[in-house]
């Protein structure tokens, strides 16, 4: 179940990645047009930066602690939000 939690790591590192890029992007935005929307997008994507962040710290500093059990939905729940964020920056550097 380690290999579980590897995984985990790993998609959550993959989404901190993804997240910078979209931080990056929505700040050159906020530079040209200076709207308010886009700094939400930023803090929002900096509050799932900080997630995966603190979920990939968790998963080895307290690897003992978690269930076997749970560990197949948390790599569900990272996997979800790969996607979603995919799906994010999909549409921010080509919206049509």
């Amino acid at each position: 179940m380690a290999m579980l939690m590897d995984v985990s790591a790993a998609v959550s590192l993959i989404n901190i990645g993804m997240l910078a890029v979209l931080m990056a992007m929505y700040g050159r935005i906020y530079g040209k047009t200076r709207a308010v929307f886009t700094l939400g997008l930023m803090f929002f994507s900096a509050m799932l930066a900080l997630h995966n962040a603190i979920a990939v710290y968790a998963y080895f500093a307290m690897a003992p602690l978690y269930a076997d059990a749970l560990l197949p939905y948390f790599v569900g729940v990272h996997i979800a939000e790969l996607a979603g964020i995919a799906a994010l920056l999909k549409v921010t550097i080509r919206p049509s």
